[in-house]
């Protein structure tokens, strides 16, 4: 597939953690094999924490090197993002009240508009109103 970009650090990850989960069973199974404080399990024991720490160690160094060094946030994307989020209609429902930012948030949502452009079609609040009481920032 052209232009297709395959996650394989975040594959690679997801390998090593069900091979540490198994490492962990081995161990737990080894684990319980002890009588009288004795336990000949020790040295697999060992050996698969060993391993677990180091494939754990690894994937870290390579998910960090190949996937998230240089990672840069699209700015522009995640603001769209945020103003076409429907979430925001309860910053509208202390000043129109529940029922009418139900109402606006469901509009919006079959029609596949904005919040504001909704709010502004269906007459509930000005443009100008609807940017003073929404925004996002003062919301996290």
């Amino acid at each position: 597939m052209p232009g297709k970009v395959n996650p394989t650090q975040c594959e690679m990850v997801t390998m090593v953690a069900v091979q540490v989960l198994g490492n962990n069973t081995a161990v737990q199974m080894a684990s319980s094999q002890g009588n009288f404080e004795l336990n000949v399990f020790k040295p697999l024991i060992a050996l698969n924490c060993l391993r677990s720490l180091e494939l754990l160690s690894g994937a870290c160094s390579g998910l960090q090197e190949h996937c998230i060094e240089g990672l840069q946030p699209d700015g522009a994307r995640i603001g769209r993002h945020v103003e076409e989020s429907l979430m925001l209609v309860t910053a509208l429902t202390p000043v129109l009240g529940y029922d009418q930012a139900c109402a606006i948030a469901s509009h919006a949502h079959a029609q596949g508009l904005s919040l504001k452009e909704s709010a502004v079609l269906l007459g509930a609040i000005s443009a100008e109103d609807f940017d003073r009481c929404v925004q996002p920032q003062s919301m996290i």
